[in-house]
């Protein structure tokens, strides 16, 4: 199993002990990137975030630790970020 095949489905920012899904939550799919695959947990994330979308800190972007990858939402309501592009 490769490392991007061990993160799907797993939360973003969870411990890696208990990285699964909640009952619950409400998760976005992020699509691409260096996160590609991840589960965005949006439950009690602002609005504007969902409509705008998010920057994530990660060390495995083009820019290393300190950097950042950006994700936004397919269209409104959508359940899909896609990546783009990565920022130091």
């Amino acid at each position: 199993m490769d490392e991007r095949e061990f993160m799907r489905g797993r939360v973003y920012g969870a411990d890696h002990e208990d990285a699964a899904p909640r009952s619950g939550r409400v998760y976005a799919e992020l699509v691409g990137g260096p996160l590609d695959g991840l589960l965005l947990d949006v439950t009690d994330r602002p609005e504007r975030e969902l409509r705008s979308g998010v920057t994530l800190p990660t060390e495995i972007g083009r820019h290393g630790p300190g950097g950042s990858a950006v994700y936004a939402p397919r269209g409104p309501g959508a359940r899909r970020f896609d990546w783009r592009g990565d920022v130091p």
